[in-house]
């Protein structure tokens, strides 16, 4: 039942953030707001609640491991296991503002964290302070995308959202706020029991299974884009969401609840975390375009993290 659950929590996860995301994109095309607007709020936050709400849940149940390990392991994968995969299908041009402003913030951000996690604890004023620079970061980028006249491609067919039903998207931004409370319990049933079942740890859950699974939308829609050859998939997108799972995942989770951290995390997850938000900015640099050998090399590292996790 357990593995029903874990399964279950996961695609319920996937499918409400989806429906969230379709509601609110079209109730916000029907209101004339940009899709820059749109991009860098609706879709953004949408994407990255799964993440939050298996966050903010794990630690108000009393599993921190689950709560950071969540983050921590996700982090790692949109980097390593993510941008890995999809670069092998298809070599990604990397922006210059990527590798100057966006990297630099997540690689601010992750030492920023391990700063605080030291004492093994992350504080309700640590987390507000995470708070108040991700709304810094992205009123930095809407500023900035504005003065560039950048526009955000969305991945919806916008003339046909707009034509669509004011009680139908509404039913989908409630339908995806239900489906996403369920999910994370069931997600959470499941690995917390699971853990138990084998005698593993709850953090070894945390990184590995419930940081894939909340990974898993960043995943499919990079290789699908990937398999049909479009050069618009952004390496910004999941520096992105790095930072707003530290940000803002970690952030309000730590306003809502105290955060203890354990020693493993403090002592080996979050050096790899470090170490691959690193080594990802010589890969995008040199040249300013992943090739297939960096992707393998990336997913690689990715191996050697589970491998290291898990024993």
């Amino acid at each position: 039942m357990e593995y029903v659950l874990l399964i279950g929590g996961l695609i319920t996860l996937i499918v409400a953030g989806e429906f969230l995301v379709r509601g609110a994109v079209g109730i916000a095309l029907k209101f004339n707001i940009p899709t820059l607007v749109i991009g860098m709020t609706i879709v953004s936050f949408g994407t990255s609640a799964p993440e939050l709400l298996v966050s903010v849940k794990a630690a108000l149940e009393g599993h921190p491991d689950l709560s950071i390990g969540n983050v921590v392991g996700s982090n790692i994968a949109n980097i390593a296991l993510v941008l890995g995969l999809t670069t092998m299908v298809l070599p990604i041009t990397v922006k210059r503002s990527t590798a100057r402003i966006d990297w630099s913030i997540m690689m601010l951000s992750s030492l920023v964290f391990y700063f605080f996690i030291i004492n093994g604890f992350m504080e309700w004023y640590e987390g507000l302070f995470f708070i108040l620079g991700l709304i810094a970061f992205n009123l930095y980028m809407f500023r900035d995308a504005k003065k560039d006249n950048e526009n955000e491609e969305l991945d919806i067919d916008v003339e046909e959202v707009k034509k669509s039903k004011l009680w139908l998207n509404i039913f989908l931004i409630l339908s995806g706020c239900v489906g996403l409370a369920f999910g994370a319990n069931w997600l959470l049933d499941g690995a917390v029991q699971i853990a138990k079942n084998f005698g593993v740890s709850e953090h070894v859950i945390g990184v590995t299974i419930v940081a894939f699974g909340t990974s898993v939308p960043e995943l499919i829609t990079s290789l699908v884009a990937a398999f049909k050859k479009h050069t618009d998939i952004s390496v910004g997108n999941l520096i992105g969401s790095n930072i707003f799972n530290l940000l803002g995942v970690l952030g309000i989770t730590a306003v809502v609840n105290q955060i203890p951290v354990s020693e493993q995390v403090i002592h080996d997850d979050v050096f790899w975390m470090l170490g691959i938000s690193f080594l990802v900015f010589p890969l995008m640099i040199i040249g300013y375009r992943i090739n297939r050998i960096r992707g393998l090399f990336l997913f690689l590292s990715y191996c050697a993290y589970i491998y290291f996790a898990v024993s």
